[in-house]
């Protein structure tokens, strides 16, 4: 029997070292991509594609998370008196989204026992998984195109993107079936080298994961880096049960890249009418002042 995918995990207990000393005591999962924190984004993108509710797996120092999904009286009040109603509505917004819950993964054991820590939450339905790090820009959500395929056939369903082969060893790969559509994955390697790489084909943080996933998580030893690798758990399931893969439409931010969260940032103030007339101005003057300066 099919199930509708009401619940997703929000794995935010990492600690956000390639953006220190920002992360320092802020999550990464709040810096503001112009007016909204990365999660905020991945949230609305979950309530966009009918998630009803989510688990956010946290740790030391998240407390903010928590707090910036909650209602805050003394701020809505404050803004109330201002007489700023159009920043109020906002502010309660935020609070209104989805219903949240929360459990704290003690240890840094990984993603697959970030998604194991919601087992309790999730019982024996089909549910999806989203990272934070990555901003997924598109007319239709991309986890709403997961779940789409997961209705079709009833299986565990990754986002897959293309990416450079040189690019390959930071991701996880997947090798799909020959001919087969939808995509069928075959086997997963984490962070293969370019020459080991079966495809050019990465898993992007987006799944929607069957409840089989979790005895094999419970049982699964820790693979690299001493961890509970999720990839490491989806080798086991796919021998089990059907696996597929969505290649998405959309533009992807890496936001757990400087660079990529400074792309971000340009890309989505350029889709603003707000922002767009100036920052352009703005572009134009700073690369024709750089072409100078380097002539010179």
């Amino acid at each position: 029997m099919r199930h509708h995918v009401r619940k997703a995990i929000f794995p935010v207990a990492g600690l956000g070292t390639r953006f220190l000393p920002a992360t320092k005591s802020s999550p990464k999962e709040m810096l503001p991509l112009i007016d909204k924190p990365l999660v905020q984004y991945v949230v609305e993108e979950a309530v966009a594609s009918g998630i009803e509710q989510i688990i956010f797996v946290t740790g030391r120092t998240k407390r903010s998370i928590e707090d910036h999904f909650d209602s805050s009286p003394e701020l809505e009040l404050h803004l109330e008196e201002k007489g700023k109603g159009e920043t109020l509505q906002e502010v309660r917004e935020i609070a209104d989204l989805v219903e949240i819950f929360y459990v704290r993964q003690k240890k840094a054991l990984g993603l697959g026992h970030a998604i194991l820590c919601a087992r309790d939450f999730i019982g024996n339905e089909p549910f999806a998984v989203l990272l934070g790090d990555d901003i997924i820009d598109g007319e239709s959500p991309c986890l709403s195109q997961l779940l789409d395929l997961h209705t079709q056939t009833g299986a565990s369903v990754l986002a897959l993107e293309e990416v450079p082969h040189d690019q390959i060893s930071s991701y996880g790969c997947v090798e799909v079936k020959n001919g087969s559509m939808p995509l069928q994955v075959t086997d997963m390697i984490e962070k293969p080298s370019p020459d080991e790489a079966p495809s050019d084909l990465a898993i992007i943080g987006r799944y929607v994961l069957t409840p089989t996933i979790f005895p094999i998580l419970e049982a699964l030893p820790p693979g690299r880096g001493g961890e509970i690798q999720l990839t490491d758990a989806l080798r086991v399931l796919k021998e089990r049960e059907p696996i597929y893969g969505c290649c998405f439409t959309g533009t992807r931010h890496d936001c757990g890249d400087k660079l990529g969260f400074l792309k971000a940032t340009i890309d989505l103030a350029m889709k603003r009418e707000e922002f767009r007339p100036a920052l352009t101005t703005y572009l134009s003057a700073l690369l024709a002042n750089y072409r100078s300066d380097k002539s010179l």
